[in-house]
């Protein structure tokens, strides 16, 4: 096992996520990021569970007695063509790391590693899930059947925030990400010259009336305290100027913070495309597609998250909730834990082609994160 000085662990970790982001891999195809992370996992002798996955490893740290605490870190990238101008740009073409997924893994290393040299101290085990297709919201819960969260009393997840001044740590008790459900809607009617409409069911019409009404959505069936988004992101319809088609295609997503209105939204959701339907003739299929459920943080592991950032030099800050989607929801329906944004005060925004990380912010959080595991574990000891 290599002994790092501070500035030579922080070196390396620099030097892994560059590596990292110059060959980045999409969601369940990163063989190879598994294979790099495996490599440094056992060069440090950081021993890896015989789990299930096709990619994403899990590794642990820490006395097979005692309480037991998991970090998460995600290693899939984004279907996005490169347009920043680092020196270790991805040399695969139209994949990219513009989330920061690099960062992730190369933090949860770092704790690892760090970790691995008080081994001996630690009063219980760290479990450390480096984990596949959070992109596709289908990681976790791969993650989950392989059991290996079972036993576990609190999991810590990170992302990057570009928006957030480097040095500042977020998070807050309760919801923090939106639950994420994608939909898309054919609408089949019957087609007829442009200049006779009343020979056929416009399905133009039709999806402009469907999109005006989902709108009612958010504003008659969310309560006013709570925040909710309906947007359709896509409409195809027809070929030419003087014909009306006979079929629509229209595709958007639904972000909401709460289990019920969540429930609420996508049953009128139904009711309403349904109803549009029937009341215009068309043939209706709607196909929903369910991701995963807002990240709700657990009031005490958030403040105790927060209160080691403070310990660790950062500058806790309590965030408002984002619309963003983040699969970690999927880990706290199993046990209770916090998601944490850190801060790296980047100007580009999450999946900008010109996304970029601060790299001065990567050792901090792995010392933060090897932190925040070995007090939970102190705290979990307690009676």
């Amino acid at each position: 096992m290599s002994l790092f000085t501070e500035s030579a662990l922080g070196d390396y970790l620099v030097a892994l996520r560059h590596e990292l982001h110059r060959f980045p891999e999409l969601s369940n195809q990163e063989t190879e990021t598994t294979a790099r992370l495996r490599r440094q996992l056992m060069q440090h002798q950081i021993r890896l569970l015989d789990v299930p996955l096709k990619t994403g490893l899990i590794a642990e740290v820490g006395p097979s007695q005692g309480p037991l605490i998991v970090l998460r870190g995600d290693i899939d990238a984004l279907p996005i063509e490169e347009q920043s101008d680092v020196a270790f740009r991805s040399e695969h073409p139209g994949v990219m790391h513009a989330c920061g997924h690099d960062f992730h893994s190369a933090a949860v290393l770092g704790a690892a590693i760090l970790l691995k040299q008080q081994e001996a101290q630690l009063p219980g085990r760290v479990r450390l899930v480096f984990q596949a297709a959070e992109e596709t919201g289908l990681g976790a819960p791969e993650v989950i059947a392989t059991g290996a969260l079972q036993d576990a009393v609190a999991i810590f997840g990170i992302h990057n925030d570009p928006s957030l001044p480097a040095g500042v740590i977020g998070s807050k008790a309760g919801p923090l990400t939106a639950a994420v459900d994608r939909f898309d809607i054919t609408l089949t009617g019957t087609g007829s010259h442009a200049a006779k409409p009343h020979e056929g069911n416009d399905p133009i019409v039709i999806a402009a009336q469907l999109i005006s009404a989902v709108q009612t959505l958010i504003s008659r069936n969310a309560p006013s305290a709570e925040n909710a988004v309906v947007s359709i992101t896509q409409i195809h319809s027809g070929s030419t100027w003087n014909v009306i088609p006979d079929s629509a295609w229209l595709e958007g997503t639904v972000r909401s913070f709460s289990a019920a209105t969540r429930a609420r939204i996508t049953q009128r959701f139904h009711e309403i495309v349904q109803g549009i339907g029937a009341a215009y003739a068309a043939r209706v299929t709607l196909n929903w597609h369910a991701g995963p459920p807002s990240v709700m943080n657990d009031a005490h592991w958030a403040e105790f998250a927060l209160q080691q950032a403070a310990a660790s030099g950062f500058t806790p800050q309590v965030v408002a909730a984002s619309p963003i989607g983040e699969d970690f929801a999927f880990y706290q329906q199993q046990l209770p834990g916090a998601f944490l944004m850190i801060g790296t005060g980047e100007p580009y925004a999450l999946h900008h082609p010109a996304f970029r990380i601060n790299d001065a912010v990567l050792l901090p959080t792995a010392r933060y994160l090897a932190a925040l595991a070995t007090a939970a574990l102190h705290h979990a000891e307690q009676p």
